[in-house]
C-alpha cells in the first residue's frame, strides 16, 4: 500500500483548482443520496440493502438477464453478487432457470411478489425525478438523458441501449 503524501512532498502537476468543478461534484453526491434514501428505508424494512436493490431493478427491467449479464452491468464480484441473489431467490422475489441454448447459463427473472417490490422501491425515486425536473424547470427530458448517457463510460453506454419491455426508448419516446 502505498503511503500517504508528506506535506513537503511535490505533487505531479494537475489542474488548476478552479478548473474542478466541486459544486457539480458535491451536487451529484448529494442528489445521489437523497435519490438512494427512500428505497433504503423501504428495505431496511425487508432486510435488504442497496445491492438488492440494484439487482431486482434491472432483473425487473431486463427479463431474462444472465448471472453474467448482471455481472457485467453492476460491475461487481461474483461472491457478492452470490451472497444477494441467494437472499433474493430464496425469499421468493427471484427465479433462477436454466438458459434453454446453454444449460450453464442462469437466467434471471422476477416473480410477482419480485416485481411489486421494484415497482415499490422505483416510484418515490419516480416521483423525486419528476418533482425536481418540476421545480428545476427542465422540459427537455431528452437533453437529461443525453447528459445522463454521457456520464457513463463510452465503452459500457451499450449496456444502456438493451430494449425496455415497457416499449420506451432511451429517449422518453415509444419504439415502433
Amino acid at each position: 500500500m502505498k503511503s500517504p503524501m508528506k506535506p513537503t512532498e511535490k505533487r505531479e502537476p494537475g489542474p488548476a483548482i478552479e478548473e474542478l468543478d466541486f459544486a457539480l461534484i458535491e451536487l451529484l453526491f448529494f442528489a445521489y443520496r437523497d435519490f438512494t434514501s427512500d428505497p433504503d428505508a423501504i428495505l431496511s424494512s425487508y432486510g435488504f440493502g442497496r445491492a438488492h436493490h440494484r439487482v431486482l431493478h434491472f432483473v425487473n427491467r431486463r427479463p431474462g438477464l444472465t448471472v453474467a449479464e448482471l455481472l457485467d452491468v453492476l460491475r461487481i464480484t461474483k461472491q457478492s453478487l452470490a451472497r444477494v441473489l441467494k437472499q433474493l431467490i430464496d425469499t421468493g422475489y427471484i427465479v433462477q432457470v436454466q438458459g434453454p441454448r446453454d444449460r450453464r447459463q442462469r437466467e434471471l427473472y422476477v416473480t410477482k411478489k419480485g416485481h411489486a417490490l421494484a415497482v415499490e422501491l422505483a416510484l418515490p425515486q419516480s416521483r423525486r425525478i419528476h418533482s425536481a425536473l418540476e421545480e428545476a424547470g427542465i422540459t427537455d427530458r431528452a437533453a437529461l438523458e443525453r447528459f445522463l448517457r454521457a456520464m457513463v463510460n463510452s465503452e459500457l453506454r451499450a449496456q444502456l441501449d438493451r430494449p425496455d419491455p415497457t416499449g420506451r426508448t432511451s429517449e422518453g419516446g415509444s419504439q415502433s
